[in-house]
């Protein structure tokens, strides 16, 4: 980027009511005496930073790296760039607000970042989790993944290699970085203590029958599903053979219908079941004798690698990606040869050694910006000081919006939608209602 675009862009922020700190010289050279140049490309590329104060303790920098236009035959290869990368700075000592991790309305369906911002009174939002997208016409915004909003899991983690997680406390603005997560539910019968392992969550359960029309050998394994479907989720749960029991706000049985597909109201939970499981979910649910209803509670358990149980309160948040780019300091990429590791946009955060939180996005697959792999990922991420880092969804999705204006170019037309989004919200966490 040209020094002209650099200065324009400072001055669209400034027009949304931030305040410019500095803009460096395009001749070269580091931004600032802390900062080095950025470890992309030929040594002798200018490079100019930009930081704007968003408010106490939170500050937006811009790195704009080359200068010349890149032809998109070159975006893989070339050593000239150019590159554009930003980064939200939080300080949590200082910051007074809290991150969190957020979606719409309702989990399943999608929203640009910028209307996840706008709904959730959000200062800086980044997209965030890997999602289901095109892959289901239904539930597009489900996280493939760990997904983890107030509190409650809304998605499990997934059994591919790759994935990772952070996790947020949004009281204190602590993240971390437990690598990849273990999950395990029943819902148990208080009064028998019968209980039934869940499946998944917030996924459409497969009928046993089907799925073998659709070639899937993996699922097909399955006796059956038993996948729990909060409102929060969506309140219109999938429509199929199988068996449907509707839990209110306490966990006591609602309904239990032998049909899956009902609209929940915004307390109620949906337990779906297919296959063989669907006798064992009708029998948990069964009221005893001397019950005007059976009540179900879940007893959920969430573990790290190192199998440590990982506590969570309405204050956790957690979303999901794939791969850890930096560790205590050193880069940790693995190499792959698939179209993950080569150059694209990219969004990803990290924390600093000092505890300092940095939300990244790296414009890609553009003449002013050619994007970059994941091990130049983690060498970014090095470079602006994030000891400890994980790569999120990006390609399309990578988008940063700040008081309500995308701050970066995205490689679309214009905005994706996503499934969720990492915040920062000017109010500090507090406990819902």
């Amino acid at each position: 980027m040209r020094r002209s675009a650099t200065v324009r862009a400072s001055r669209k922020l400034a027009a949304a009511g931030l305040v410019a700190l500095f803009v460096t010289s395009a001749t070269g050279g580091p931004a600032s005496s802390t900062d080095t140049p950025l470890p992309l490309g030929d040594a002798d590329l200018p490079e100019t930073r930009t930081a704007t104060a968003l408010a106490p303790g939170v500050t937006l920098t811009q790195i704009a790296r080359g200068s010349e236009p890149a032809k998109q035959k070159d975006y893989q290869t070339t050593r000239r760039g150019p590159w554009v990368v930003r980064m939200i700075t939080i300080d949590p000592a200082v910051a007074s607000g809290s991150l969190r991790a957020t979606y719409g309305p309702t989990l399943a369906p999608t929203e640009t970042v910028g209307e996840l911002a706008a709904y959730s009174g959000a200062m800086a939002a980044v997209n965030a989790s890997y999602f289901t997208f095109t892959a289901s016409s239904s539930f597009p915004g489900d996280p493939v993944g760990l997904g983890l909003y107030d509190g409650a899991l809304l998605s499990e983690p997934s059994s591919g290699t790759a994935e990772v997680s952070m996790l947020v406390d949004a009281r204190t603005n602590q993240v971390s970085f437990p690598g990849k997560l273990a999950w395990k539910e029943r819902m148990v019968n208080k009064r028998t203590g019968n209980g039934l392992k869940l499946q998944f969550l917030g996924h459409p359960p497969v009928v046993p029958s089907e799925c073998v029309k659709k070639q899937n050998p993996t699922k097909c394994r399955q006796p059956g599903d038993v996948v729990k479907l909060p409102a929060s989720f969506n309140p219109t749960t999938p429509a199929g053979k199988g068996v449907e029991v509707v839990l209110g706000r306490s966990g006591c049985v609602v309904s239990r219908e032998r049909e899956r597909g009902t609209t929940l109201t915004p307390v109620q939970t949906s337990i779906q079941a297919t296959g063989r499981e669907t006798k064992r979910l009708m029998t948990i649910s069964r009221a005893g004798e001397g019950e005007k209803k059976a009540c179900l509670q879940s007893s959920m358990r969430l573990r790290d690698g190192l199998g440590q149980r990982i506590a969570t309160g309405p204050w956790t948040y957690g979303v999901n990606g794939r791969f850890t780019l930096t560790r205590a300091g050193v880069a940790v990429v693995p190499r792959g040869n698939t179209s993950l590791f080569t150059r694209h946009p990219r969004t990803f955060v990290g924390r600093t050694a000092a505890g300092q939180i940095g939300i990244v996005t790296v414009d890609g697959r553009q003449p002013g910006s050619v994007g970059v792999t994941l091990r130049e990922a983690a060498q970014v991420a090095l470079n602006l000081g994030l000891t400890d880092s994980i790569n999120l969804d990006g390609g399309g999705s990578t988008t940063m919006v700040v008081n309500g204006v995308q701050a970066n170019s995205v490689s679309g037309s214009s905005q994706r939608s996503v499934g969720d989004a990492l915040i920062w919200s000017p109010t500090p966490w507090a406990r819902k209602p």
